[in-house]
């Protein structure tokens, strides 16, 4: 171990270090600018693959470009959009076949059962979420009231603002409209979970007839959309942080199909360890395609997301 020396430096100096490597850089002024919206540190790993392999001093291979980079870097940003655009898919689907099983075999409010979970499950944590959730919407109403008594406007104008206040969210309606049961049936408690969540509740399921029921309408057995859940909300979470996907290694290994009545890649049936990036987005494609609404027109070929439009790099400010 050794203490770390490295001084921070402008933009102005990171590109004379590029140029220092053998970075060719044909316009320094949107390369700069590049580097002031996009951080030296975050393009980093992108440059990997154009620098020489054990070079200490990280030098680039010949005739590698700044574009080169940048290239790279906007591809793996439209890859998180994509992703994303998916998952969001896939999340919905999800909520939506858990609440129509579990609603309609086991009551509106099934969830509030502690016998619904198996003993490892935290219980109590989901209500105590949702309680808090609820109480914060309730709080939130009633400063919406509070402000709108004092308007300088007739009553049935604020009676009316408030109705409309009220039904912002389910959960303030909910809290402000029924007395009993204490929370919100399941269909809508579904909708407030956030995807690792969602995948938690489906783990904790106490019965496996549930589980298979709800798998079989994702036409998934129950351990893959178990582990298939955990792994997109890993994804998920990369995603929404703007963390890097292209060529990136899951520090968990998804469950995989040794048989599929799906499109699936057949080096995936093989052993193998299976950690890659390309295994996550295959799970994602294959509940894609399974959990994508029709279009309320009818049939169409053309998908209902809206998805990232193709673009040359420059045309967005890329160097």
């Amino acid at each position: 171990m050794r203490s770390f020396s490295k001084p921070a430096i402008d933009v102005p100096a990171q590109l004379e270090l590029l140029k220092r490597r053998g970075l060719l850089i044909q316009n320094e002024v949107r390369a700069g600018s590049f580097l002031q919206s996009v951080s030296f540190f975050r393009l980093t790993p992108y440059m990997r693959p154009f620098q020489q392999p054990e070079d200490i001093d990280h030098r680039f291979r010949d005739g590698c470009q700044f574009r080169q980079l940048t290239r790279l870097y906007d591809f793996d940003r439209r890859l998180r959009l994509l992703t994303m655009d998916a998952i969001e898919s896939v999340e919905i689907a999800s909520r939506s076949v858990i609440s129509n099983h579990m609603g309609t075999t086991h009551g509106s409010h099934w969830y509030t059962r502690p016998q619904m979970f198996n003993p490892a499950f935290d219980h109590q944590r989901l209500l105590t979420t949702l309680s808090i959730k609820q109480s914060n919407a309730t709080r939130d109403y009633l400063r919406e009231c509070e402000r709108i008594d004092r308007l300088h406007t007739d009553e049935q104008s604020k009676a009316k603002l408030k109705r409309h206040r009220a039904k912002e969210s389910y959960a303030r309606h909910y809290s402000t409209t029924y007395a009993q049961p204490p929370l919100m049936p399941g269909w809508a408690m579904l909708e407030e979970l956030t995807l690792g969540d969602l995948s938690h509740l489906y783990k904790g399921l106490a019965k496996d007839l549930d589980k298979k029921a709800i798998a079989k309408r994702l036409g998934l057995a129950a351990p893959l959309l178990q582990s298939w859940l955990h792994t997109l909300t890993t994804i998920r979470n990369m995603c929404a942080h703007h963390s890097r996907m292209w060529n990136r290694e899951l520090g968990i290994r998804p469950e995989l199909p040794r048989k599929a009545n799906f499109p699936w890649p057949e080096h995936l049936f093989q052993p193998g360890p299976h950690t890659r990036i390309f295994a996550a987005l295959c799970i994602l494609i294959s509940l894609d395609a399974s959990s994508e609404p029709p279009h309320p027109l009818g049939p169409t070929p053309v998908s209902t997301h809206p998805r990232v439009p193709r673009s040359q790099p420059e045309s967005n400010g890329v160097p």
